[in-house]
């Protein structure tokens, strides 16, 4: 959850005050680029601060290794740091409240679906507790497999934001962070119980000193833990509460108490005067390797382009930011890739890809510039696949996972364009390095099992699909759902259809809206008689006839082909994307499994809207 101190709501934009016709600051400072092994951050406070800026983070992240017991570590998401020279600078980006500046802060945390932002005054003692507060969620996010709570993901998050870094030895605990303790003293703890209940939508996550009562005892609770060494106890609690236990039972099952006992015990703990911290040897991580490198004031400003780029708020200030640096400097490959976004955005698919060629041919190691084209040949999606497009698809996010490795998505999106060219095994094999990098994504999951339905490996994905039905997020449960009623639904059909039992081959279709290649390739044909293996149809549905009820006959259009295609029974057909059969379907994009009788018709066997 997106977190400042003091707290604000759960979203909130950032806002640049000056205009780009004029210095972006005063003074002109010299802005320097200081790239570590894994992070790089655009400053004007000096080499110094810099480089120290620098090894802080490479500090955070292997400390997080540490506390963890892993070598590597995932970040799904590419980070940017801009550190300002002093309050004033900083004051510039300030978020707004109902057209207002919100109260003064050391630090801002802007997250993206491409790129995440942080950015720090570093005329403050502490601009790190707000700021660490939120990467040690994008950490979890990368490095984290099993499902967790909403306590533990930000009591940890609250108790990583706090680790102090003293020479040879690191300090995990030793201060609260701001504002919880006048929250424990002044509110008082809540049960155990519904401390552990709390979700995303609940009103104590999300009101006022409810929220800051909730942070304050997460906090507590996992400083508890790690005091006492108790961690080693989560594992078998989260198992519990998997397993659909309560939170009383999987705490008694986990703890090995009641939650009236634990209450008790957290009490006392909280009473007790002295404080407890533990400490580990600093990790040992590379100083030598960083490089600095002055930036030029039109890259600094494509930059601050790139933060508002992504506030949804602030899209058209962002265009009109980018458009100025063009003016000035028409090759600047940021700003073109830039505006290519804001157009795919927009969905203005022509503009995006000229911006996106220029930003490639200005700069051939952007791997965004890479990716977002990739993201453009998506959207710009024909009724039939087309091969070439596909092909240039994969290539350019090969190049973009080439030039930036960790980047989840890029992998995500590889795997769906192979999957669209029908390449099943391998598809699978890089959604999961998808999921590897991103290991919480729910999305990447839930992809995952309707590529292993292509495959007609239902166990494995009906097991995902179950795992998801339990989500926290509402919608993503309702998906799930849906998709298990379709499987159930798939597989009787299909067992009507071959008069035996039926193997399931869907054309349920990733997140992208668009399902993979024929069921009826090679490999399928070689496993299965040719007689069993549903064909597979992408195209525009032109009409339905009903003359013939409960019956009738589907007209598609796919590429220059116009065919007709049967329903026996409108009532029993699986459905996937709609409600229910609808004979007044017109001009709707569709995909449809089909089989190929011996009197040359085509029986349907699912029909899903698109």
């Amino acid at each position: 959850m997106p977190r400042t101190h003091p707290r604000f709501p759960l979203s909130f934009v950032l806002i640049v005050l000056c205009a780009l016709a004029h210095p972006l600051f005063a003074g002109e400072p010299q802005w320097i680029e200081v790239r570590s092994p894994h992070f790089s951050i655009v400053t004007d406070a000096g080499e110094k601060r810099g480089r120290e800026t620098a090894l802080k983070f490479e500090q955070m992240r292997a400390v997080f290794g540490a506390l963890l017991k892993q070598a590597t570590v995932n970040l799904p998401i590419p980070l940017q740091i801009v550190a300002f020279r002093n309050t004033k600078e900083f004051r510039q980006f300030v978020p707004l409240w109902h057209g207002k500046p919100t109260q003064q802060l050391t630090g801002l945390f802007q997250s993206g679906e491409d790129r995440d932002f942080i950015l720090l005054d570093m005329s403050v003692e502490d601009p790190w507790t707000v700021v660490f507060h939120e990467y040690a969620h994008q950490l979890m996010n990368g490095n984290l497999k099993g499902r967790t709570q909403p306590w533990f993901d930000e009591g940890f998050a609250e108790y990583f934001s706090t680790i102090e870094l003293d020479g040879n030895k690191v300090k995990l605990g030793l201060r609260p962070p701001p504002g919880d303790a006048e929250a424990l003293r002044e509110l008082g703890l809540m049960k155990i119980s519904d401390l552990f209940s709390v979700q995303h939508s609940s009103r104590t996550y999300n009101e006022g000193d409810r929220r800051s009562l909730f942070y304050a005892e997460s906090w507590l609770v996992l400083h508890y833990l790690y005091a006492t060494q108790q961690l080693s106890k989560l594992g078998p609690y989260f198992d519990a509460i998997d397993q659909k236990l309560s939170v009383e039972e999987a705490i008694q099952k986990g703890f090995g108490i009641s939650a009236v006992q634990f209450d008790k015990n957290l009490r006392a703990y909280m009473a007790t005067s002295s404080i407890h911290y533990m400490t580990i040897p600093t990790p040992a991580i590379e100083t030598g390797n960083y490089s600095v490198l002055p930036v030029t004031s039109t890259d600094v400003k494509a930059v601050m382009a790139d933060v508002h780029l992504h506030s949804l708020d602030y899209l058209d200030q962002a265009v009109d930011e980018f458009e100025a640096i063009l003016a000035a400097e028409p090759d600047n490959a940021a700003a073109l890739r830039g505006l290519g976004y804001a157009a795919l955005r927009k969905h203005d698919f022509n503009r995006a890809g000229d911006y996106f060629h220029k930003a490639v041919q200005a700069n051939s190691k952007d791997s965004r510039a890479y990716y977002y084209s990739a993201l453009l040949g998506s959207e710009e999606d024909a009724l039939v696949e087309n091969p070439q497009r596909l092909d240039r698809i994969k290539k350019d996010l090969e190049k973009s996972i080439a030039l930036d490795p960790g980047f989840a998505d890029a992998y995500s999106q590889l795997a769906i364009a192979h999957m669209r060219a029908g390449e099943k095994t391998v598809a699978i094999a890089t959604m999961k390095k998808a999921i590897e990098l991103s290991p919480r994504n729910e999305q990447y999951r839930f992809n995952l099992s309707q590529m292993y339905l292509t495959t007609a490996e239902v166990e494995s994905a009906t097991a995902i699909l179950r795992a998801l039905s339990t989500s926290p997020d509402a919608a993503m449960v309702e998906k799930a759902r849906q998709a298990i009623e379709q499987i159930n639904k798939m597989q009787t059909v299909l067992h009507a259809a071959n008069h035996s039992q039926g193997t399931l081959l869907t054309a349920a279709s990733t997140e992208s809206g668009t399902p993979p290649a024929a069921a009826g390739d090679a490999d399928q044909s070689q496993l299965r008689p040719p007689a069993e293996v549903p064909k597979f149809l992408k195209g525009q549905l032109i009409s339905v006839d009903c003359s013939n009820s409960p019956a009738a006959v589907l007209t598609v259009m796919a590429g220059s082909k116009t065919l007709t295609l049967n329903v026996a029974d409108t009532k029993r057909i699986a459905i996937i994307g709609a409600d229910a059969f609808s004979c007044s379907w017109s001009k709707l994009k569709v995909a449809l499994n089909y089989h190929d009788l011996p009197t040359g018709e085509r029986n349907v066997i699912s029909v899903e809207i698109q």
